[in-house]
């Protein structure tokens, strides 16, 4: 289960905004906006890896957010 929330931080920690990074890995921004209202639960691994690069995540930073099994 994706943790939204250490999403969207990192996201803003990295400079970019959800429409910025729907860009850089080639995601219409309401695309973006609909798989996170759903909590990431339709994210495709092609699409987590593009967002795990675009925002230079670390493992460890991708592994928290995209396989999280404890979400607030």
């Amino acid at each position: 289960m994706v943790n939204i929330n250490k999403l969207r931080g990192a996201v803003v920690e990295h400079g970019f905004t959800m429409e910025s990074l729907a860009n850089s890995i080639g995601m219409d921004r309401a695309t973006l906006y609909r798989k996170i209202v759903n909590n990431g639960e339709t994210f495709t691994l092609k699409e987590v890896d593009g967002i795990v690069k675009a925002l230079s995540l670390t493992p460890d930073e991708g592994m928290r957010i995209f396989f999280a099994q404890n979400v607030a």
